[in-house]
């Protein structure tokens, strides 16, 4: 990562659309999670060895999603994610997705907090993820 955006891209493909062609609202929600995900991932970062070496998992805890435009099938997306805040149980992103010429599809902010995988109960953000995510804002 250059600076503190992260940027996936996404095809949209027609298991993501509903019955008139454009990518079904639910969607875009995931479309995020999976760029959370390889935002992780491109910190070094796994979901499952987070769960098992830290005890600590991601959930999340609210979603202001905001739509502009829709998307169709086979359009190039980009997934924009953006750490907004840090705290110690918790992190807020700013995503949004754009498609043809950068046009804006939908922002959203996502609240996600670190819970322990068993018990679900906050935890503190790990001292070692918390120092590559400061990095990373």
């Amino acid at each position: 990562m250059m600076d503190s955006r992260f940027v996936w891209p996404v095809r949209v493909y027609y298991e993501d659309t509903d019955a008139a062609g454009i990518v079904y609202h639910a969607n875009y929600l995931r479309f995020m999670e999976r760029a959370r995900t390889e935002w992780l991932r491109a910190l070094g970062f796994e979901q499952d060895l987070l769960a098992r070496d830290y005890a600590v998992v991601f959930v999340v805890t609210r979603t202001d999603l905001h739509y502009q435009r829709a998307a169709r099938f086979n359009d190039e997306l980009e997934v924009v994610t953006v750490l907004e805040g840090l705290r110690g149980a918790s992190m807020a992103f700013e995503q949004t997705i754009t498609g043809a010429q950068r046009q804006t599809i939908c922002t959203a902010h996502n609240g996600v907090a670190c819970v322990d995988p068993v018990s679900l109960k906050p935890r503190r953000i790990p001292a070692q993820l918390m120092r590559v995510f400061k990095g990373a804002h």
